[in-house]
């Protein structure tokens, strides 16, 4: 079962030991961020540093002056926590430790775009902007997306990709010193506050036959009971008895044809992106079976996105039961992902457990969160687990 781990330039960059260490545990491939949000990482073994804070969402290696050129979206490049050509460095000293190298790409999630440029952020029912979640409907955020994509993705000696955030992204996020969780939003709360009420999106849902305005006034009143602690939520089918079936489906219609469309869009171009001698190219997608959920793994139908991209990669912690969808479709690869960092609600411990669980509802490969963020007790858990299954 082909596994790989998910690692940032930073890991690697000044550790000579890293890629050697990481090669140890395993696993055959490393998907290695190219472009990646902003955050705050733990490096528990790298020589020099301890903490690396990437202040915002960049490229991790120098852009293409003469694609972005006049544009006002353009990727930013990274600071001190990336300099030069940091994916570059990073994946060659893999690529030496007998790596396959495959870029890891974070696309509709950028705070630093919300700020620099409001207009391209959701903007929800209440009038309340998000910052960190371009919306993916407005032309020049869908062109600065899929530019990105072919760019990132398709990085030197790079043998395939995943994509993330290659969706809508809505309320749940994980913001700075984040004070949202006192009231619980369930499913059905958290569509109605991802409903995205931008201009071009009111646009949107006009042409699906809905009033914009009468859609905000409704999704506000179908929220009161959520912020009396009141609500029950089943799901979609609350979603429809709040909004009514036909209002929700067509929120729903809309939101899915976007979010299809950008995903065909972006998998094209980053294929048209790939040089002729590099066959066996993969694009993959971080992809929930359920098309209205929103974040970094995309809301998709499983029968379209395995017709659009080579597979997905499913959130698994917790449990692999997202797998099964997409393995019923009988294509594709389909990648069960696991946190193994104990600290981020991972379970190394039962790792070999959850892949036989994860292989038995039809996953073809693995992925392991996060081999630079993972303690050496977790590492050297995982490195029993693989050697026995």
């Amino acid at each position: 079962m082909k596994t790989s781990t998910f690692v940032y330039p930073w890991d690697v960059n000044g550790d000579p030991d890293a890629a050697r260490r990481i090669a140890e545990l395993g696993v055959q491939q490393v998907t290695l961020a190219a472009a990646y949000h902003s955050t705050r990482a733990l490096t528990p073994r790298h020589p020099r540093h301890r903490i690396v804070t990437a202040e915002h969402a960049s490229t991790l290696y120098p852009i293409d002056e003469q694609r972005w050129y006049g544009r006002e979206l353009k990727p930013y490049e990274a600071g001190s926590w990336a300099p030069g050509d940091a994916y570059a460095e990073a994946a060659e000293a893999l690529a030496d430790a007998g790596l396959d190298v495959h870029t890891w790409v974070v696309l509709a999630h950028n705070s630093r775009m919300g700020a620099d440029h409001p207009d391209t952020s959701v903007v929800n029912a209440y009038g309340d902007r998000y910052p960190w979640a371009p919306c993916i409907a407005q032309p020049a955020t869908r062109a600065y997306l899929v530019d990105l994509a072919a760019e990132a993705a398709t990085r030197p000696g790079a043998r395939g990709t995943e994509l993330e955030s290659l969706g809508w992204y809505g309320l749940a996020h994980l913001h700075a010193h984040d004070k949202t969780g006192g009231v619980g939003l369930g499913e059905a709360g958290q569509y109605l506050m991802s409903l995205c009420f931008c201009p071009t999106c009111r646009e949107g849902y006009a042409e699906h036959g809905l009033d914009p305005v009468e859609l905000a006034v409704t999704v506000r009143a179908a929220l009161g009971p959520v912020w009396r602690g009141k609500a029950t939520d089943d799901g979609w089918p609350t979603v429809e008895k709040l909004l009514g079936a036909e209002t929700a489906a067509a929120t729903r219609a809309y939101r899915d044809a976007t979010a299809r469309s950008l995903q065909e869009a972006a998998v094209t171009a980053v294929r048209a992106a790939v040089p002729a001698d590099c066959k066996a190219f993969q694009v993959l997608l971080h992809a929930d079976p359920v098309s209205y959920h929103c974040g970094a793994n995309a809301g998709v139908d499983p029968a379209h996105i395995l017709s659009v991209a080579d597979g997905v990669v499913v959130p698994c912690t917790g449990g692999a039961g997202l797998v099964k969808p997409f393995a019923a479709q009988g294509r594709g690869v389909v990648a069960a992902n696991f946190t193994v960092v104990r600290g981020m609600g991972g379970s190394p411990a039962t790792l070999a457990d959850d892949v036989r669980a994860a292989r038995e509802l039809g996953a073809t490969e693995l992925r392991l969160y996060h081999a630079g963020l993972a303690s050496d007790g977790d590492l050297e858990v995982v490195r029993g687990a693989l050697a026995s299954v």
